[in-house]
């Protein structure tokens, strides 16, 4: 018997626009790549000369993003700062956590009334990736179906996780749904960092500060969590140890 290709079909209009508004998640503490985090917000240290948040940027640029609501609490003036000299041809808004750290749920819900798109990207500053033949962000958006979504992921095969030391985050079936993985076992999909949403999913949050978890657990239990697969490199830059390893990497491409 043949097997469906565990692939994520993309529509007949295989031109969809991306969306033009993208949520930057840049709030966090940045525990794990301490002690470069103790005198900058991890979005501000730098990778191949330039900042994570600036790789990030760059992406979104080039899909044809035009604003972006970054969510900012750990030195936050420091990301201020950095976002009015450095992000070209971007309107930006900040969404204000310098009251309290609100992890990447709350995050979402506060900055959701700044968010004019839906569905909206989401992207956080922790990875970096090179795009394969065509552009991620855009095969998301060429993926996207309202009537069936209210997150999409990209996805990068746990083989292809570089620095990822994990033991995966979920199974994609033949149509893309997503589950997560098992206890005990390993999971051939690591979630990137990127994502696209439905504004209809940030609802009913439990609390102010809580994680996406949240949202995505409801979406995978009404049918309604996708992903796709990045065709690009990707690498999990977590901690100070990755940045050099990634670095050669880089040049080596």
């Amino acid at each position: 018997m043949i097997r469906p290709k565990r692939t994520l079909h993309l529509r007949p209009d295989t031109n969809a626009p991306v969306p033009t508004t993208a949520m930057v998640m840049a709030a966090g503490l940045g525990t794990r790549m301490r002690p470069l985090s103790a005198m900058r917000p991890k979005p501000l240290i730098q990778i191949a000369g330039t900042t994570f948040i600036d790789h990030v940027l760059d992406h979104l640029r080039a899909a044809g993003v035009t604003k972006i609501v970054v969510n900012a609490h750990y030195m936050a003036d420091m990301l201020e700062a950095h976002l009015a000299v450095n992000a070209h041809r971007l309107e930006v808004t900040i969404s204000d956590e310098r009251g309290q750290l609100l992890e990447t749920g709350g995050g979402l819900v506060k900055a959701l009334p700044l968010i004019d798109a839906d569905p909206f990207l989401c992207v956080n500053t922790d990875n970096i990736w090179l795009d394969g033949p065509l552009d991620s962000l855009k095969l998301m958006a060429d993926a996207w179906d309202d009537a069936r979504m209210d997150v999409l992921m990209l996805m990068i095969p746990q083989a292809r996780a570089n620095h990822n030391a994990g033991r995966g985050d979920f199974y994609l079936d033949p149509f893309g749904r997503i589950a997560r993985r098992k206890s005990g076992r390993v999971a051939p999909y690591v979630w990137t960092g990127i994502q696209m949403l439905s504004k209809r999913l940030i609802v009913d949050p439990p609390s102010d500060a809580f994680s996406t978890n949240v949202f995505w657990d409801r979406a995978i239990a009404s049918g309604r969590a996708f992903g796709i697969v990045h065709q690009g490199l990707w690498f999990d830059v977590g901690t100070p140890a990755a940045i050099p390893k990634t670095e050669a990497m880089l040049t080596d491409g």
